[in-house]
């Protein structure tokens, strides 16, 4: 015979407020190309993040002079789930040479 001990279970005092956890934020980083049109990273951000025109061309500019942009900043199942949608988002018709979506990565937001 095992002896089995009961798991304890703490509970906060009566009357106390209990205040719910917070998922730690990811960012969704786009990583520049050279076989993607600003008119199709403006399409692709207003599609599948909801991004103005104005705001989705900033972020075509920032991508394309840094290398990368954040382009969301959300909890972890939504930027694996946004990340995902921009690998399968599909090539860009405008440029001969494009053979697939363009590249992206999640990672804690500090």
């Amino acid at each position: 015979m095992s002896a089995t001990a009961k798991p304890t279970v703490q509970r906060a005092p009566a009357g106390a407020a209990v205040r719910p956890r917070r998922q730690p934020p990811y960012h969704v980083i786009l990583i520049d190309d050279c076989d993607h049109s600003y008119d199709y990273v403006v399409e692709m951000l207003g599609r599948l993040f909801g991004h103005n025109p104005q705001t989705a061309f900033c972020m075509a500019e920032e991508v394309d002079a840094t290398g990368r942009v954040i382009v969301d900043t959300t909890t972890l199942e939504r930027a694996e789930l946004k990340r995902d949608q921009i690998h399968a988002y599909g090539a860009d018709w405008r440029i001969d040479r494009c053979r697939g979506s363009m590249t992206a990565t999640i990672e804690p937001a500090e």
